[in-house]
């Protein structure tokens, strides 16, 4: 069993940055992958980022490509999701997941386990 543990969420004005981490425990992730997906008010939930564990390689929704950025650290089992130039519409519950060898990684159904989520509040 994979445990998540989900911090660094606010109440940031627009424009601002967050800096969000999930580390995790439990078993080892080399072969993993991890990834942010956010459930706004009244929408469905969303695929965010991702980052496969062994290759590094990143994937990002459009929506926030070019101010999102994924990254790891291999020594903590941490991933982190650094959020720039962040916008009203970014408010939402970001939750990390953990996933084994998905295939598109931008699909939720592809993630095992589920952190408890974090709320981001960008005001206008």
């Amino acid at each position: 069993q994979v445990q998540l543990v989900e911090s660094g969420g606010g109440l940031v004005q627009a424009g601002g940055s967050l800096r969000l981490s999930c580390a995790a425990s439990g078993r080892t992730f080399s072969s993993y992958a991890m990834g942010w997906f956010r459930q706004a008010p009244g929408k469905v939930r969303a695929f965010v980022a991702a980052i496969n564990w062994s290759t590094g390689t990143t994937y990002y929704t459009d929506s926030v490509k070019g101010r999102f950025t994924i990254s790891r650290d291999n020594a903590k089992n941490t991933v982190y999701l650094q959020m720039n130039s962040l916008k009203p519409d970014d408010t939402a519950v970001y939750y990390c997941a953990v996933g084994q060898g998905p295939r598109w990684f931008t699909s939720g159904s592809e993630y095992d386990y589920w952190g408890q989520g974090t709320q981001v509040t960008v005001s206008s």
